[in-house]
């Protein structure tokens, strides 16, 4: 069984820290991929990859494309930018399309895991889980949360744009550990 986790954070802090944490405690083949230096350019929708099954863009969108195809679990790793996701997971969202073209199915059946990272205790973690739930849910990949007591979409974390402060977010890490459990049983349950 495979994991693949992505930081889609443009710098090497807080939500790589998170995400590092997590692939840890899994008892499963993980891999990583962060977007801190990577060339991530966005998807131009010119439906080249509907003819070529491939995509018109050569960068290291790539490296996450072999990752998705070959992984049984997917997690999103976020910081929160204007209360959603980061510029770098939407143009890795976005640009997926292109693994659809080759086959429709690819990702259906995959179970995913949401993180979000927030400066600020509701600094819109809720809209950036919601944006990963969405984008699981239009590809077929199964969302798990942690449950309805107090990880309602997913890992939810106070970094206050420091590393030393999200050490100390105990309520982050207890909704990081019940996600984390959720996410394995339904590893094991389905894949």
């Amino acid at each position: 069984m495979k994991v693949f986790g992505i930081c889609a954070s443009p710098r090497k802090s807080t939500t790589e820290y998170i995400l590092t944490q997590a692939l840890k405690k899994l008892n499963c083949e993980t891999e990583m991929f962060t977007c801190n230096g990577k060339d991530l350019k966005p998807c131009l929708h010119c439906d080249y990859c509907l003819e070529n099954k491939k995509c018109i863009i050569q960068d290291d969108m790539g490296e996450v494309y072999e990752n998705l195809q070959s992984a049984d679990g997917i997690i999103l790793a976020t910081p929160v930018q204007s209360g959603s996701v980061s510029a770098n997971l939407s143009i890795i969202m976005d640009r997926t399309r292109a693994l659809e073209a080759i086959d429709y199915n690819l990702l259906r059946g995959k179970i995913g895991m949401s993180i979000a990272v927030g400066g600020d205790r509701t600094g819109g973690q809720d809209f950036a889980h919601l944006a990963n739930i969405t984008y699981f849910m239009i590809h077929g990949i199964i969302p798990v949360s942690g449950g309805p007591f107090g990880s309602n979409l997913g890992a939810s974390f106070w970094s206050q744009d420091s590393i030393e402060e999200i050490k100390k977010d105990d309520y982050g890490m207890e909704s990081l550990n019940r996600t984390l459990v959720e996410f394995e049983n339904f590893l094991n349950k389905y894949i």
